[in-house]
């Protein structure tokens, strides 16, 4: 398991952070952007299976936003991944993902990770590749969404990442 900076803490997000979750996202230059009210609404309904990093002072510098799948109860789908650009490369995004997928294997029994990656986000690729060699996992990767089924234009193809089964 990856461990996070001594001076973070790793908890559930709430309400409260809705705002700090969409600026991180804003500012990660690598996210869809989804509407600020959609992080409320994550942060109210989906506190559950997400977790938030913090400084000291409680400000959020980084986050993992995920939900169990209800066809598959056993199964964390990651939506996203963020840090503030200030505490890159320091292994926090990797702390967060193993701290929420141990605290979910415990409450829920999950055994499997499943994201999506737009193809040349090698910053994500990375992430969960490593990850699922840190859990003794696989991955399987397939075109979960084509081009042609978005309704706004020309989109990449989201790639189905799923990991598993997870050693925790």
């Amino acid at each position: 398991m990856t461990a996070a900076p001594a001076d973070l803490l790793i908890d559930r997000p709430s309400v409260a952070d809705g705002s700090a979750l969409w600026r991180i996202a804003r500012d990660s230059e690598a996210l869809d952007l989804n509407s600020s009210y959609s992080y409320l609404l994550w942060c109210r309904d989906f506190a559950g299976t997400s977790a938030v990093a913090r400084r000291e002072d409680g400000q959020p510098i980084g986050f993992v936003t995920g939900y169990v799948r209800p066809e598959r109860p056993h199964t964390l789908l990651v939506w996203q991944v963020a840090v503030d650009s200030a505490y890159r490369g320091r292994g926090l995004a990797a702390a967060l993902l193993d701290g929420l997928t141990a605290r979910l294997a415990a409450e829920r029994a999950i055994t499997e990770v499943e994201t999506t990656i737009t193809p040349g986000n090698t910053a994500s690729e990375r992430l969960f590749t490593s990850f699922a060699a840190r859990h003794g996992a696989t991955v399987e990767r397939e075109v979960l969404f084509d081009t042609g089924l978005f309704p706004d234009g020309p989109h990449d193809p989201e790639v189905l990442y799923r990991i598993g089964p997870l050693s925790l």
